[in-house]
């Protein structure tokens, strides 16, 4: 199913409900409250709701955005973190982002699990992004820097997953006490928790619960494809049994995600959903603000004509 995230145009308004009714307006009758969301958004989300003029299918944690942290950042409190008071601000953070879902009456709720500490502000990543605009990709030098990287992240990772695996675990009990899902997303840095080798494992230690399920975000995973620290194909092939949803938005080479499908991105939308998805599975336009109405509106044309190769 369509699903559009507010993240596109949340920051535009004032009010809730007009938010809502431009989202109407690009043919999405159904949306992903998104991280970023001011608290004074929510009445008039509400009244949408409430008057059917929209359905909110998703929440993206944390929702609404923490009022002590300025602007838009779903990462500022991590369930990885090594200090107990962030890690226990995460947690009633999130447990907050629950209560509003079920108010909303909505089905599924995104994680941000977290990352590993030492690498800070991306710096692991980064260098990597940096060469392959450069046209390094495949070098000698590349392969260097990635090898020390994925050595590096595989010795200091095992605390970092189990502190996202006990949380995942408290957090799975209250999803089930709201009847929610919780999509554990799949993220875009090598330094973010799970990682490619950790998320099939984790999702095997929930097969059997129907309230932890795997969120696939296709910007994400495509941009570490394009820096070979995974094979999308692969990776989807890997976790499609676990899958719930996703997000949908194209990369533009080698790591500007967010972008409207089809124009000019990396993301082989044609062979990934007709092998990996269902229709009824709630598929989410995460979008950058940036991305033009009119492009929305003719990629849209597009994906429509796609879900028609879609599986039920």
């Amino acid at each position: 199913m369509n699903v559009f995230s507010t993240c596109w145009n949340s920051s535009r308004h004032k009010d809730g409900g007009a938010m809502c009714d431009e989202i109407r307006e690009l043919g999405f009758d159904r949306i992903e409250a998104s991280h970023g969301l001011a608290l004074s958004m929510m009445p008039g989300i509400i009244k949408a709701v409430e008057e059917k003029r929209i359905r909110v299918e998703g929440v993206h944690n944390f929702c609404p955005a923490p009022i002590d942290v300025p602007g838009d950042a779903p990462d500022a409190y991590q369930f990885t973190s090594y200090r107990a008071e962030r890690r226990e601000r995460a947690m009633r953070l999130t447990q907050e982002t629950l209560m509003v879902a079920a108010r909303l009456e909505a089905r599924y709720v995104v994680l941000h699990m977290g990352s590993i500490d030492l690498f800070k502000r991306r710096h692991a990543t980064r260098p990597l992004e940096r060469m392959a605009r450069n046209g390094e990709v495949g070098t000698r030098e590349y392969a260097r820097i990635k090898g020390e990287l994925v050595r590096k992240r595989y010795k200091l990772a095992p605390l970092y997953y189990e502190r996202a695996r006990e949380t995942l675990h408290q957090l799975a009990e209250q999803a089930a006490k709201y009847n929610l899902v919780l999509g554990v997303e799949g993220r875009s840095h090598f330094e973010q928790v799970p990682g490619e080798l950790e998320m099939p494992r984790l999702m095997e230690e929930f097969a059997d619960n129907p309230h932890v399920m795997y969120w696939h975000d296709f910007g994400h995973i495509q941009r570490k494809h394009n820096l070979l620290l995974l094979n999308h194909d692969q990776y989807l092939k890997k976790l499609s049994p676990y899958m719930y949803g996703g997000h949908v938005n194209d990369v533009q080479w080698p790591s500007r995600d967010h972008r409207a499908p089809f124009y000019g991105g990396d993301v082989d939308f044609r062979s990934l959903l007709p092998r990996y998805f269902r229709r009824s599975m709630p598929l989410t336009w995460e979008l950058s603000s940036s991305v033009k109405r009119e492009d929305i509106l003719h990629a849209k044309v597009l994906w429509d004509e796609l879900m028609q190769q879609v599986p039920e």
